[in-house]
């Protein structure tokens, strides 16, 4: 078996883990922030965290890793509902980038706080594998994130920043409160 070079330490994982932590306190505390403030903050940290994301490096995810998950569904949905709260009807999105639009008539509603919440499950899990500080787990965590961050989580939370990119700049309701 070819032995993995260890990545855990490697500046760009570094980074990643600090703005991982950074988001999933953020998602944690948005019941407590005002709708513009939420709004605002998503537009900085959810590209930050894209690139950091990005930069992760490539590595074959071991068949037999199966982490212990954290992120439970009481914890996906109280911060989906959270978000949900906060932004109100401004919530829902036309989403266009689905494969199955090509077949469809009508537009596909989707939701920016369903696309922040799977962002926050796989981020979330991996900040808490990362924190065990074993650093075979570790070393599977971030390989683990970049298959999800390519294969499934970066879609929609580059969904998501489109959405809340247009609620903040070009939405006057928004501007107004």
């Amino acid at each position: 078996m070819k032995k993995k070079t260890n990545t855990v330490y490697d500046r760009n994982t570094v980074e990643f883990v600090t703005v991982a932590l950074e988001y999933c306190t953020f998602m944690e505390g948005a019941a407590q922030m005002e709708q513009l403030d939420f709004v605002d903050k998503a537009t900085k940290i959810l590209p930050l965290l894209y690139l950091k994301a990005a930069l992760l490096p490539e590595e074959d995810v071991d068949d037999m890793f199966d982490p212990e998950l954290y992120v439970t569904e009481t914890m996906y949905d109280a911060v989906r509902t959270d978000v949900a709260g906060l932004l109100g009807e401004h919530d829902t999105y036309l989403d266009t980038f689905r494969p199955d639009m090509a077949y469809s008539e009508t537009p596909i509603a989707a939701f920016i706080s369903e696309d922040l919440a799977d962002v926050y499950q796989d981020v979330g899990n991996f900040v808490s594998l990362f924190r065990q500080g074993n650093e075979e787990v570790m070393q599977e965590a971030v390989a683990l994130c970049r298959t999800n961050f390519c294969n499934y989580w970066g879609q929609r939370l580059l969904n998501a920043l489109k959405a809340l990119h247009d609620l903040r700049y070009r939405d006057d309701d928004l501007k107004e409160q």
